[in-house]
């Protein structure tokens, strides 16, 4: 038993480490995508896509003890690897925003595979509160406080999962960027709600391009 445990362990932690190595080009493509920066996407996607080739080679061929019971990882690394080709025209030469929104669709893929095999990781949290607080940032940049209010209890638990896996000077700015976003909505200052929408997603990318 303590064998099986340690092998879990071990290979959990190179999986990881291997996943982050390929994952941090993932981010930055996504968030420069985002952020409408054509040259630094293209130079971080063109890294990612044979960073991404190296980590669905070696983990097709071989499944480590902590995915072994897995029967879905071959075709969702299958998946993501098309996700990625797919969306090569846009971020060369098309529309950066649709090549935002198509990568999006990576996350959740990854998501599932660390849900289904135990991984209890702050970057499962983070995924889940990122697409909670996309809803609350659509609403804040409309201006639409009663939507905003609404939406609040589901992103704020969102975010206190987040806290629990960790709770640092970073993720506190988080939590601080959201409540006064709602105090906004509640209040007369509506017309800040973009500002304070913008400042709650910086705060937020500070920590998933650090630990997410």
């Amino acid at each position: 038993m303590g064998g099986s445990y340690a092998s879990v362990i071990f290979t959990r932690k190179v999986f990881m480490q291997d996943f982050n190595a390929m994952n941090h080009f993932y981010k930055e493509t996504l968030f420069l995508t985002g952020k409408n920066d054509r040259e630094k996407a293209i130079a971080n996607y063109q890294q990612l896509l044979p960073a991404y080739a190296t980590f669905q080679n070696k983990y097709t061929r071989y499944q480590p003890f902590s995915l072994k019971s897995d029967t879905q990882l071959g075709a969702d690394l299958t998946r993501v690897s098309d996700l990625l080709r797919n969306v090569n025209p846009l971020v060369l030469t098309g529309d950066l925003h649709q090549a935002h929104l198509a990568l999006e669709q990576v996350r959740p893929v990854f998501q599932n595979v660390f849900k289904r095999n135990g991984f209890s990781l702050l970057a499962v949290t983070l995924v889940d509160f990122h697409d909670a607080m996309e809803l609350v940032l659509e609403a804040a940049n409309a201006k639409d406080a009663a939507k905003v209010i609404a939406l609040y209890p589901q992103v704020s638990e969102k975010l206190k999962a987040v806290q629990e896996q960790a709770s640092d000077a970073d993720i506190e700015a988080v939590r601080k960027n959201l409540d006064e976003l709602l105090a906004s909505a509640n209040g007369t200052g509506h017309d800040q709600l973009p500002d304070r929408a913008e400042m709650l997603k910086s705060s937020f990318i500070k920590v998933y391009l650090q630990r997410g």
